[in-house]
């Protein structure tokens, strides 16, 4: 009997946020502490594996889609180092844009240059019909708590029945996504799941230049 295809949707922004949310917070000034960042820096391929059955199920892809902050250099070099780790692993990365957008205040009538990221919904959710009517896939995962992605779920859903989409979600992240838990069946990870599925500090990167954690991510100290 041939295994169930499995392919995963990820949306990259909401993955990282949701990671940055398992930081603890300052009690005094309500802020969070970046003492967990090193959670980021996550092999997205092996950790949705960690949810199929291997006895059953076959991960045959895994889609990333995100955008690159490009006026933030320290968070551009960041983000492109995950992004070449992915694709050592198979990921295909599906990049977006950030949309300039004038922002003011009201208070004192100041004004600025805001960023919105464009793209990033819209190419999950294409991806999500577009694939289930190429019928690539008999189960998708889908890693969002974006209710953004719920109508393209509801027409797969009603146009192919005999295929299945859960949920993968983040602890900090499950109860709050009450919608898409309605919608389909949802699995959540913590902080020890992605623990187990770092990536190493280096990536040897066969005929070509080693891919390097960068410092932000590498782990705590150990006192």
């Amino acid at each position: 009997m041939s295994k169930t295809r499995v392919i995963a949707f990820i949306d990259g922004y909401n993955f990282y946020h949701s990671v940055h949310e398992m930081n603890p917070v300052d009690r005094r000034t309500g802020r969070l502490l970046r003492i967990k960042d090193h959670l980021k820096w996550v092999n997205l391929w092996s950790l949705v594996k960690a949810f199929t059955q291997p006895s059953k199920e076959d991960l045959i892809g895994v889609h990333y889609f995100s955008a690159y902050a490009t006026w933030r250099p320290a968070s551009f070099a960041k983000h492109r180092a995950f992004v070449a780790a992915l694709k050592t692993t198979g990921v295909n990365v599906v990049l977006g844009k950030f949309k300039e957008k004038p922002r003011s205040c009201r208070k004192c009538a100041a004004t600025w240059k805001g960023h919105e990221e464009k793209e990033t919904d819209v190419n999950l959710a294409l991806y999500l019909l577009d694939l289930a009517y190429k019928d690539e896939f008999d189960k998708a995962i889908v890693l969002t708590a974006d209710t953004d992605i719920l109508p393209a779920i509801r027409m797969v859903k009603d146009r192919f029945p005999n295929k299945e989409i859960v949920g993968l979600l983040p602890n900090t992240r499950f109860v709050a996504a009450n919608a898409l838990r309605t919608l389909c069946p949802v699995s959540s990870f913590n902080e020890g799941h992605l623990k187990k599925n770092l990536f190493p500090a280096v990536i040897a990167v066969p005929g070509s230049k080693d891919i390097v954690r960068p410092p932000a991510y590498d782990p705590p100290a150990v006192p």
